[in-house]
């Protein structure tokens, strides 16, 4: 019996951690919608593409692209990416697709400077961040030749596949005229979400959930970096050392923790975002969260160095450690209490319910079995109808059938993420950091 009033309150903890941070997360980024003067649709008519629209800074722009066999999809993405002002370094990293032979072809094609750096076996396909720094030593050559001041210089770092928006940079430069931003993240639209489910609720996750949490935190200034779309101060990231992007699997959450415990403050902003390839099968899509999963699970370590920063606001460092104990604190146990909560509450709920709201104007059963299901339904959905309603508003075209259907496979989708939490949770006690890349489809 102790034994169950135990896991009853772990239980009824976890449910209110997760309701409460669900909660405060959204609604800090629908406040955020309106301290920058715009709403939920202003996105949902972007196009991509186009970025140097209506540029007018003289920031010089550095922009990283990290490739292994990306043939399929590098060419526009170089296109897209040039213009004054802006350079180009695509990160050759050993592949053997002919990857870098499109990438220059693109480039001569294009008005700006694109420089292909190609790598070599055994230095080669050593992960995301050897590449990228790799190419930051080749820029900060070119920052220095060119007379450049680093506190002027903005890095941004793209994937192979990725578009930014029209007009991003006029909206996402201004954002460093203020000296302590350190790095902005720009939200994630999904490219080909038309293909299959997969890929509509991906670009449910991203556009609905993801991208307006993370908004929010602009308030903390702690706004979690992503490996696409991000962008940096070269100063920022001279603060951290001459390899600023870590060995982890998630090294852009890495780079965005060493930036904040040095004081530098990570926004966003809902004007401008991303788009890119979402994955088309689900094994692919289990190893890519996975990886995700075991990255975010794995900072966690660095918990206390964030506590300890003197240069970071409580507020921000309380934020940040809240964000990095979510998969410890909510997914996993969740993963367990929720088949005990459910199975808990169809044997208890209808008695409960009829002892305290009874109705006389149904039949006891009837209304037991009425309000039991009305009451479960509530409970189980209400978080993912609510985002439901926060995906319609960001994009009308998305229909309300496939919005509302999107909310309810959420609460079943979310065995995928149990699912990858705890394959991560295996691979960090067996030792294992290695990972294959996720291939790209052409389009």
């Amino acid at each position: 019996m102790r034994l169950l009033k135990c896991v009853d309150a772990i239980g009824y903890t976890v449910i209110a951690a997760s309701a409460c941070y669900f909660a405060v997360a959204m609604g800090s980024g629908l406040c955020e919608l309106r301290r920058q003067r715009t709403a939920l649709p202003v996105q949902g008519d972007a196009r991509y593409g186009r970025p140097q629209l209506g540029r007018s800074d003289r920031r010089p722009l550095y922009v990283l692209v990290p490739c292994l066999n990306e043939a399929s999809v590098i060419g526009p993405t170089v296109q897209a990416l040039t213009g004054p002002e802006t350079t180009v370094l695509v990160v050759d990293d050993g592949s053997d697709d002919g990857t870098g032979r499109i990438a220059a072809e693109a480039g001569q094609s294009s008005d700006g400077a694109v420089t292909i750096l190609r790598r070599e076996l055994p230095d080669a396909r050593q992960g995301k961040g050897a590449a990228l720094n790799h190419a930051i030593r080749h820029a900060r050559a070119l920052v220095s030749a060119r007379g450049e001041d680093p506190r002027e210089v903005v890095v941004c770092v793209m994937d192979a596949d990725g578009r930014l928006s029209d007009r991003a940079l006029s909206h996402v430069m201004p954002l460093f005229d203020d000296p302590s931003t350190g790095g902005v993240q720009l939200g994630v639209r999904i490219r080909n979400r038309h293909a299959n489910f997969l890929t509509w609720f991906q670009d449910y996750l991203f556009w609905s959930m993801a991208a307006v949490t993370q908004l929010g935190r602009d308030a903390t200034a702690t706004v979690s970096l992503g490996g696409n779309g991000q962008f940096a101060r070269l100063s920022a990231l001279d603060s951290i050392g001459e390899r600023p992007w870590s060995a982890s699997l998630t090294e852009d959450l890495d780079l965005a923790i060493s930036l904040s415990v040095r004081g530098w403050r990570l926004r966003g902003t809902a004007h401008a975002s991303v788009d890119q390839q979402a994955i088309t099968d689900l094994s692919r899509l289990i190893r890519q969260r996975t990886r995700w999963y075991q990255g975010h699970m794995t900072a966690v370590g660095r918990c206390g160095e964030i506590w300890r920063s003197r240069e970071l606001p409580h507020l921000s460092a309380l934020e940040l450690i809240c964000y990095l104990l979510v998969p410890w604190v909510l997914d996993l146990p969740w993963s367990l209490l929720f088949q005990y909560c459910l199975v808990w509450f169809l044997l208890n709920a209808r008695h409960a319910l009829l002892r305290y709201h009874p109705l006389p104007s149904l039949p006891w059963v009837r209304a037991g079995r009425v309000l039991t299901l009305l009451s479960w339904y509530a409970v189980t959905f209400a978080p993912a109808l609510v985002t439901s309603a926060v995906y319609l508003r960001r994009d009308r075209r998305v229909g309300r059938l496939r919005a509302v259907l999107l909310g309810h496979s959420f609460v079943v989708m979310n065995y995928l993420s149990f699912l990858c939490a705890w394959k991560a949770l295996v691979r960090m006690v067996r030792g294992q950091t290695g990972w294959a890349k996720t291939s790209r489809e052409p389009g």
